[in-house]
């Protein structure tokens, strides 16, 4: 049964004032917000943060679509997830949007978002509608040297000082180095990072991928998809969007300019901009 926060399906408890409600999940729950009314759009996070990173975009896309924004499973106000109970991102997606009677959408993913929303699009195509793929990681793609040292940094710290101090070593990561020159959005991305269970550096997430890497099926995706990239952002990841928009088929690329991995909260009218332009 679902618990009291959880809406019927076809009509989220915060559809009208964007309020927080929970899907229970197996093993898990997911958090959500919905407002807004319109064309679907789900936006989702990127890794160790949740869906605040948001905020900037929610209002003004809500003027025009049905936002959807989420916490993935381990992540943010979903909380920590049960190491066993084997689990899949796509699965969680697809059976929010089967609880709120959508049939298909456009889907907004920054870094590890857009690698679940390209995950989606090939696991479950009838289910979305367009792409936004926003520094978005793509595996077989390698990382930059700086940027590797970065993740071995943080495993380090997790391992020798527990996750206080691996929380502190991903604020300093090559990723949010640009991000972190505005006083405004280093206190977001900290706000956000305080609140990651960190299950994922501690080897206590049993996700599986739903199907074969990504990276070898980028040819095979058919909707309209849209690659923005930070002119700032680490190497590893302007080579993997790069990639991306070369081999989707019709993909368009904008790099935008003086921003670096966080493009959306760097550069927050820029990029809803943008976005708001494609999705219409």
């Amino acid at each position: 049964m679902p618990d009291a926060t959880s809406a019927p399906a076809g009509r989220s408890a915060g559809d009208a004032a964007g309020a927080t409600a929970v899907l229970p999940r197996p093993g898990a729950r997911l958090a959500y917000q919905v407002a807004g009314g319109g064309p679907v759009v789900v936006l989702i996070h990127g890794f160790g943060l949740d869906m605040r990173m948001w905020d900037a975009q929610l209002s003004p896309l809500a003027a025009r679509f049905r936002v959807l924004r989420y916490d993935c499973r381990g992540f943010g106000a979903s909380g920590p997830l049960d190491p066993a109970v084997p689990y899949a991102h796509v699965d969680d997606l697809v059976a929010l949007l089967d609880h709120l009677g959508i049939e298909a959408a456009a889907l907004v993913g920054l870094s590890f978002g857009g690698q679940l929303a390209v995950e989606a699009a090939l696991a479950a195509p009838t289910r979305v509608t367009r792409l936004a793929l926003l520094s978005s990681v793509l595996d077989g793609v390698p990382w930059d040297k700086q940027s590797w040292a970065g993740l071995k940094t943080v495993a380090a710290q997790v391992k020798t000082h527990g996750l206080l101090a691996g929380r502190q070593a991903w604020l300093a990561h090559p990723l949010f180095a640009a991000a972190i020159e505005q006083p405004a959005v280093a206190s977001q991305l900290a706000a956000m990072v305080a609140s990651y269970p960190g299950q994922h550096w501690l080897g206590q997430d049993p996700h599986r991928r739903p199907g074969p890497p990504a990276f070898d099926a980028l040819e095979d995706l058919r909707v309209p998809t849209l690659v923005i990239a930070g002119q700032r952002d680490v190497p590893g990841f302007r080579e993997m969007s790069a990639v991306l928009a070369a081999r989707i088929p019709g993909a368009a690329q904008h790099i935008v300019p003086a921003a670096g991995h966080m493009v959306n909260m760097e550069q927050p009218d820029t990029v809803t901009a943008l976005l708001t332009q494609f999705l219409e």
